[in-house]
């Protein structure tokens, strides 16, 4: 479907004050073309005979009147129905990447996505609340001026609008002009939107390495680039006012010539004459509105494209028909053959035939070098990514035929990027519980060792983080990521290098957290320090991808030539820390 028909669905839930916006410019029409009218009895009348002088001011000051309340009411109309639609399509859009899986965002950036929520829906705001506004009611306007032309005098009206197809051709042409390089600024504007979201959020490596010069020229490049781009749309928009410029000069001149042999003849008066200068100039306006419309539609339309792509993505962790939702873990969770493969390397074998069955409540570590296989393995546990050989069934239910909602309502999350929001502490808790209470939220800061310096704050749990939490360390962030998690009270956890950012004291603080946490829970832990790996049920290791060994810590290390003994002996499990 065409961009602009598709955007236009959006206002039929506003219908009604479409409707009203419409009435408003046809009245705003009829006044306009009223008051070109009076022309006539003007010359014909009031200024050679003096008569008629009291009812053309009445007139004139009722269409005023009429005209400039029906644009007040069709501009406040269509930009309320406007500003709707862009409502509704920034929140469906936002809504649409916020469901996208893990491999959406991985092959995207942060920068590109933001573009198209603010960058893009901004051009096609400005084109559904403002100028379909103009262009309905111009073409209203120059609709209702034509045919007082046709009424008054069709031969001299045909005179007056005999060049009008001929400025159709170069309008297509340049709209399509505008259209190409409207989608390439956007495309450009993206990218610097990209660099300047990643400088801004590694700003202390930035600094750290002297980088501020590099990312400099990099911005400026990109600015360079996105310049270009907008001058070329501007070049093709700037021709748009000489060609009706030129157009009104030959409409002019065929005008008086005609004209002026009616005069002469008698056919025509002086009035009438009168009546069709003073409609032009009054034509004039609008048609140079409507010349910039047609250009901003087609900046509106390419940026429509670009929204409605990222709309019409499929999410690969889309609930299928009829999924029904996953009761409460019972008896355990099963991976039968699991394969995967990113989308971008299909014949890479990220993890190859993995198969290994966890019991309800028990602690599964997953060791291997990095790049095994481990946090892309758990990462299929939530449906972050699908599956793309084998499946993971929870109580021999298949994770793929139950609804994404009641899966991850069952799955806790702690991991090494810890992640936390610009809002306050407490919130931050209460993320995964927004119901929860102050003294909920308190007991599960104390279980994480969290209060102890949340108290010592200015306003403790009401203390605003910053940006990523970064007014916090890195050991107090995590410690609150863990309360999150512990108030949740999910029955399966999933710890990826859940204590990595913490030094020796608070690493015993929180260890004794963790275990309180995994107490009758189904964890599955990534983890390289000893303490963590030695209490686990079971202990999965991974290499290249495949399951080379399983069992408990005792039993690998006692095992012959047990890649596990290996790690251990050379102590991989701390250096280890990169995600897989």
């Amino acid at each position: 479907m065409n961009p602009i028909l598709r955007l236009c669905r959006y206002g039929y839930p506003y219908r009604v004050g479409f409707a009203l916006a419409v009435i408003a410019m046809l009245i705003y029409a009829a006044a306009h073309t009223g008051r070109a009218y009076l022309f006539k009895p003007i010359f014909d009348e009031v200024l050679p005979q003096r008569t008629g002088l009291a009812w053309v001011v009445s007139a004139v000051i009722g269409l005023s009147v009429c005209k400039g309340l029906a644009e007040y009411f069709s501009v406040y109309l269509m930009t309320g129905v406007g500003e709707r639609m862009v409502r509704d399509l920034r929140s469906q859009l936002f809504g649409r990447i916020l469901a996208q899986s893990a491999g959406f965002f991985a092959r995207r950036t942060t920068g590109g996505l933001m573009s198209r929520i603010t960058n893009d829906i901004n051009r096609i705001q400005q084109v559904v609340a403002h100028t379909m506004g103009d262009l309905l009611r111009e073409s209203a306007t120059l609709a209702g001026l034509a045919g007082l032309l046709l009424y008054q005098d069709t031969g001299l009206a045909l005179v007056c609008l005999t060049g009008a197809p001929v400025v159709v051709y170069p309008l297509v042409r340049l709209g399509q002009r505008v259209r190409r390089s409207t989608r390439r600024g956007q495309e450009e504007l993206e990218h610097l939107s990209h660099i300047s979201a990643e400088a801004f959020a590694g700003h202390r490596i930035v600094k750290a390495f002297a980088g501020e010069q590099y990312e400099q020229q990099r911005f400026d490049q990109a600015s360079e680039r996105l310049y270009r781009m907008n001058m070329k749309v501007t070049s093709s928009v700037s021709a748009l006012p000489p060609l009706m410029e030129w157009l009104g000069a030959f409409a002019v001149v065929g005008v008086l010539w005609y004209g002026s042999r009616e005069i002469a003849a008698g056919d025509l008066t002086p009035g009438g004459f009168s009546l069709f200068v003073g409609a032009m100039l009054l034509m004039y306006a609008p048609i140079k509105r409507l010349s910039r419309v047609n250009a901003n539609i087609q900046q509106a339309r390419a940026a429509a494209e670009r929204v409605f792509e990222t709309l019409d993505t499929r999410s690969e962790a889309a609930d299928k028909p009829g999924a029904r939702r996953l009761p409460p873990l019972e008896r355990s969770i099963a991976f039968r053959e699991v394969s995967f493969a990113y989308d971008d390397a299909p014949d890479e074998q990220v993890l190859d035939r993995v198969s290994f069955e966890v019991d309800a409540g028990q602690v599964v570590a997953v060791v291997g070098l990095s790049g095994a296989g481990k946090t892309t393995l758990v990462n299929l546990v939530p449906r972050f990514y699908e599956v793309t050989g084998g499946s993971i069934a929870v109580d021999g239910v298949d994770i793929r035929d139950v609804t994404v909602e009641s899966l991850r309502s069952q799955i806790g999350i702690v991991t090494q990027d810890t992640v936390l929001f610009d809002d306050t502490i407490g919130n931050n808790i209460a993320y995964a519980a927004p119901s929860a209470s102050r003294d909920a939220v308190e007991v599960a800061a104390r279980a994480a060792h969290a209060h102890e310096f949340i108290a010592t704050l200015p306003a403790g749990y009401d203390t605003l983080i910053g940006d990523r939490g970064q007014r916090l360390s890195g050991g107090q962030r995590q410690r609150v990521a863990i309360a999150r998690a512990l108030l949740r009270n999910s029955p399966i956890l999933i710890l990826d290098e859940a204590t990595s950012s913490l030094d020796a004291e608070s690493e015993l603080l929180v260890q004794d957290a963790l275990a309180k946490l995994m107490l009758n829970r189904t964890a599955f832990v990534i983890a390289h320090r000893l303490s963590t790996v030695r209490r686990a049920d079971r202990i999965v290791v991974l290499d290249h991808g495949r399951v080379r060994e399983i069992g408990r810590h005792d039993d690998l290390l006692a095992a012959t030539d047990s890649l596990y003994a290996k790690l251990y002996a050379l102590q991989l499990f701390d250096r280890d820390g990169a995600g897989d």
